[in-house]
């Protein structure tokens, strides 16, 4: 119960940082940051399992390179919504 109150607090934190990351912030509200933060952690660490390694955002003590793929992988969410929303990937 603990890794999943974890992985949706890890969320809610890492779709946080990618929304300021790409200028986002003002229109998410908590629970679009728990959305992006646990679908981009399913991308990244799906895409980046091989380079950085096995890592999860809701393991306990946290795994650092979880951690980064799951912000890369909402980085890059939000820039493939800013294309098709904006008709730019910038933030």
């Amino acid at each position: 119960m603990f890794g999943f109150i974890w992985f949706i607090i890890m969320g809610g934190i890492i779709g946080w940082v990618a929304s300021m990351v790409m200028n986002r912030d003002a229109q998410m509200g908590y629970f679009w940051n728990i959305v992006v933060g646990v679908v981009g952690s399913f991308i990244g660490n799906s895409l980046f399992a091989f380079i950085l390694g096995n890592g999860t955002i809701g393991a306990w003590p946290p795994d650092i390179m979880g951690i980064i793929s799951a912000l890369i992988g909402a980085i890059a969410l939000l820039g493939v919504l800013n294309f098709f929303q904006r008709g730019k990937v910038s933030g």
